[in-house]
């Protein structure tokens, strides 16, 4: 699956991606782009999935009618997101077309 991380994704988390494609909105040129023209972009440029850290995304735009997954994690502290990594690795790997979820990491 073609991933994009959009900026505040903690990079690191890529590496428990091995069977995906990822790339960040940085590398893509995209890291001043708003939410609705980097939904346009990620989508125009084939990307199936957008892990983002901004929970109000789903608010703010129009999900149902996009192809994109959308996967937000809730916390997106590294040392706190990876004692719990998993949770977002099976998000992200049984994330269907247009579909979004919202990973909540409790701070242990």
């Amino acid at each position: 699956m073609l991933i994009l991380f959009d900026q505040g994704t903690p990079v690191p988390l890529r590496t428990f991606l091995a069977d995906h494609m990822v790339k960040t909105a940085a590398e893509q040129g995209w890291s001043t782009l708003g939410n609705g023209s980097l939904l346009d972009a990620a989508e125009a440029a084939g990307f199936e999935l957008l892990v983002t850290t901004d929970k109000n995304l789903p608010h703010q735009q129009r999900l149902h009618t996009r192809k994109i997954a959308l996967v937000v994690i809730g916390n997106a502290q590294w040392p706190v997101l990876k004692l719990q990594v998993q949770l977002v690795v099976d998000a992200i790997n049984s994330a269907k077309p247009g579909s979004y979820v919202v990973i909540e990491i409790p701070i242990s």
